[in-house]
């Protein structure tokens, strides 16, 4: 798993990380993941057109949540929480570019809806990067208003 960019094992059931190439997605279920969210869009750098079926090929559920780069909104959020949701309890591989917005959607759903302490799971995010004016603003503004 470590060879995954800017892989972070989270908990013993959510792990995150940039882009995976289409090898390690047997990796990554060889690891117990049983669920794949991609945030990244289609489009983006180093996107596997096919990744939906390479992480099906693998016996893992895949579901894409395409997120914008610069204009990330609270729609996105909010189907974001639903795909968690959905597979609580599941062990569940996160994933976008190089883990930036993915690191804060899964910051404000641990802090929203799993009550996590902010502190705590802000520094999972410092561990990966500082979120730019653009997605600092998006995760205060989404615990403003998903609190």
């Amino acid at each position: 798993m470590d060879s995954i960019l800017n892989y972070l094992r989270i908990s013993d059931t959510l792990g995150t990380a940039g882009q995976p190439a289409a090898e390690q997605f047997a990796g990554i279920r060889a690891a117990g993941y049983e669920v794949v969210i991609n945030l990244a869009l289609s489009t983006s750098t180093n996107a596997l057109p096919n990744e939906g079926d390479l992480v099906a090929a693998q016996g893992m559920e895949y579901a894409h949540i395409p997120v914008m780069w610069k204009s990330p909104t609270a729609a996105d959020l909010e189907r974001f929480f639903a795909a968690m949701e959905q597979h609580r309890g599941r062990k569940v591989f996160v994933h976008c570019v190089l883990n930036m917005r993915v690191s804060c959607f899964v910051f404000l759903y641990r802090v929203l809806r799993l009550g996590v302490p902010v502190e705590t799971a802000l520094q999972d995010v410092l561990a990966i990067w500082q979120p730019d004016e653009v997605w600092q603003r998006f995760v205060d503004e989404m615990q403003g208003l998903f609190a």
